[in-house]
């Protein structure tokens, strides 16, 4: 896919799934903002790029304030003259159960995601506008924002939030041709192998230093940062055009849309509900299929 002339940025693109969608988005063709708080990390990805015939600088900066996220789009503006993609993916954890997440656990996580991934929005936004060629909004969200995870209050409710952001992005922007998608993406990183539901695996296959099995990459979807790119690559494109206000999956073999929330039974009784009679009617009337939760447990067809 061919992406000359397009210009992005990618927070949080020093390492992990960032730097593989920063290295994608430059080998079909796009010049890239490369960013992250390491220095080091976020030069050798430029560097990186640029060795091999692309054209990327790197941005040293903690993503989160308004300020840095002005200057990744004016970066972008003044090295390579536009902005057509903002890709929001960086982050961190604090996990922690509950009762044990302190406040600063759970206003880092909140600074980072939330508030980093609202920022750079913004900042595009006013650009792209400005510019008139319409742009691409790639937001970064998780399962665990669909799902919810065991010890992740913070990260699971900023990824929700993403996913609400891209749905209510994708109305207010429609006008002006800009898109906003969420991706939920599943790859074995540094991140994710602290996630209690992949970690097994991931820990497994890096002491073999085998691939992934077959029943890892397709039926949980489990797999590789280069497994993951190709999405952020095609919602950078021009194909991607017309989708917008969707949360997408990928990992490993799987590619998945993801359901909006919805009203999945409903019942009436007139004059209202009393508690009384939600307790007689709940398990065989709204709650008779209640929803699952959490993100379940990779498990071998042979365990």
């Amino acid at each position: 896919m061919d992406l000359s002339g397009k210009v992005a940025v990618v927070t949080g693109s020093g390492r992990g799934l960032g730097r593989g969608y920063a290295e994608a988005l430059a080998a079909s063709g796009a010049a890239v903002v490369v960013n992250d708080v390491d220095a080091e990390a976020a030069d050798q990805v430029a560097t990186g790029i640029t060795q091999r015939g692309g054209a990327a600088v790197s941005v040293v900066a903690p993503v989160g304030s308004a300020e840095v996220a002005e200057l990744l789009v004016s970066t972008a503006v003044k090295e390579f003259g536009r902005l057509d993609a903002m890709v929001t993916n960086a982050g961190i954890l604090r996990d922690r159960v509950l009762w044990k997440m302190t406040d600063s656990d759970f206003d880092a996580v909140v600074d980072v995601h939330l508030r980093g991934t609202f920022t750079c929005a913004r900042a595009a936004v006013l650009h792209m506008r400005e510019q008139g060629t319409g742009g691409r909004l790639i937001l970064i969200s998780s399962p665990a924002g669909q799902r919810g995870n065991f010890g992740q209050t913070n990260y699971a409710a900023v990824k929700a939030g993403v996913v609400a952001m891209a749905r209510t992005w994708a109305m207010e922007l429609a006008k002006a041709g800009i898109t906003a998608n969420a991706v939920v993406p599943v790859a074995a990183t540094e991140m994710t192998k602290t996630i209690p539901a992949f970690a097994p695996a991931i820990a497994e296959a890096k002491r073999t230093g085998q691939p992934f099995p077959e029943w890892l990459r397709r039926d949980e979807g489990l797999g590789t940062v280069d497994d993951v790119a190709a999405l952020i690559v095609f919602l950078a494109s021009e194909e991607s055009a017309g989708i917008t206000g969707q949360a997408i999956g990928i990992g490993g073999d799987k590619l998945a849309l993801w359901t909006h929330p919805q009203e999945k039974a409903v019942a009436y009784t007139p004059g209202g509900w009393t508690a009384d009679a939600i307790a007689a009617s709940w398990h065989t009337g709204v709650g008779a299929e209640p929803e699952t939760y959490g993100i379940p447990a990779p498990t071998s067809p042979v365990a």
